[in-house]
C-alpha cells in the first residue's frame, strides 16, 4: 500500500480502481482532526488523476469504515474550535462527494456520526450484514449538522428525523430497507460485493460516469426545469469525446 500521508494509504490495480485507506486512527478509524485533514488531502491529490475509474474508501480496521469524529478531541472544544472543527468534516465530505469518479462505501461494523455522513456522501454503500449504523450526537449534546443533510434525502424525512433525533442504532437489514444502503453482503463476501459494484461500473464509459456523477450532484441542488436544460449541454458534450461512437458501435455489432 502507497501511503499518501500518515493516515491516507492507496492501493491501485490495472483497471484504474483505487483503494483508499484510512490509516493509523485506531481500531474504530476514528476521524480526530488530523485524520480528516490528511483523508481530504489524499482525495484532493487523487481527484485529479483521470486514469482513476472508480474509488473504494474503507478503513484500515474490519470493526468499522469509520467509527465516527473524536468525541476526545470534541469534548474540549469551544464555539470557535467547535466550527472549525466541524469545517474539517464538512470539507472531507464534500472532497468525497464531488471526487470525480464514482465512489463506493465499503462497511464492515460500524458507521456512525460523521462516519456515515462520509458514507453518505460516496455514490455507493456497501455493507458487511452485521454492520450498524447511527446518528448517536444528540445523545452527547451536540447536533447531527453538515451531510447529515443528506440523509432525507436518501432515506426520507421521517426515518432520517428518526435516526438523528432518537440516535438509536439500526443494523443492515433495516438500512437496505430504508436505502441508506445499497447492498448487504452475505457473511465473508463483503469484497465480492464490492467487487460486484466495481464491475458494473467498469462496463461503462468513464466520461461518461464522471459526467453522471457531477449531473447527480448538481441535480440535487438545481430545481428540476434547472436540471433538465442543464442535461442538454452535457448530453452534447458528451459526444466530443470517442465513449458514444465507440461503445454504441460496439452495441450495434454485438453478437446476438
Amino acid at each position: 500500500m502507497e501511503m499518501l500521508n500518515n493516515h491516507c494509504g492507496v492501493t491501485r490495480d490495472a483497471r484504474g480502481v483505487v483503494h483508499v485507506t484510512i490509516c493509523n486512527a485506531g481500531s474504530l478509524n476514528i476521524l480526530s482532526s488530523p485524520v480528516t485533514d490528511a483523508l481530504r488531502e489524499g482525495l484532493q491529490q487523487l481527484a485529479g488523476d483521470r486514469s482513476i475509474r472508480v474509488v473504494v474508501l474503507r478503513g484500515q480496521s474490519e470493526k468499522s469504515m469509520i467509527g465516527g469524529a473524536d468525541i476526545k478531541e470534541m469534548a474540549k472544544l469551544d464555539q470557535k474550535s467547535a466550527e472549525a472543527f466541524i469545517s474539517r468534516l464538512r470539507d472531507l465530505c464534500e472532497a468525497v462527494r464531488r471526487f470525480p469518479a464514482p465512489m463506493i462505501a465499503r462497511m464492515p461494523g460500524w458507521c456512525l456520526g460523521g462516519g456515515l455522513e462520509v458514507a453518505a456522501a460516496c455514490d455507493f454503500r456497501i455493507a458487511a450484514p452485521d454492520a450498524h449504523f447511527g446518528m448517536p450526537e444528540v445523545r452527547v449534546g451536540i447536533p447531527s449538522v453538515i451531510h447529515a443533510a443528506l440523509l432525507p434525502r436518501l432515506i426520507g424525512w421521517a426515518r432520517a428525523r428518526w435516526l438523528v433525533m432518537t440516535a438509536e442504532n439500526i443494523d443492515a437489514s433495516t438500512a437496505l430497507a430504508w436505502g441508506l444502503v445499497d447492498r448487504v453482503a452475505a457473511p465473508g463476501e463483503l469484497d465480492s460485493e464490492v467487487e460486484h459494484v466495481v464491475t458494473a461500473l467498469l462496463a461503462c464509459g468513464p466520461e461518461a460516469l464522471r459526467s453522471q456523477k457531477a449531473l447527480l450532484r448538481q441535480w440535487e441542488e438545481l430545481p428540476l426545469t434547472e436540471s433538465v436544460n442543464l442535461s442538454v449541454k452535457v448530453f452534447g458534450e458528451s459526444f466530443l469525446t470517442d465513449e458514444p461512437t465507440r461503445l454504441m458501435a460496439a452495441f450495434v455489432n454485438r453478437k446476438r
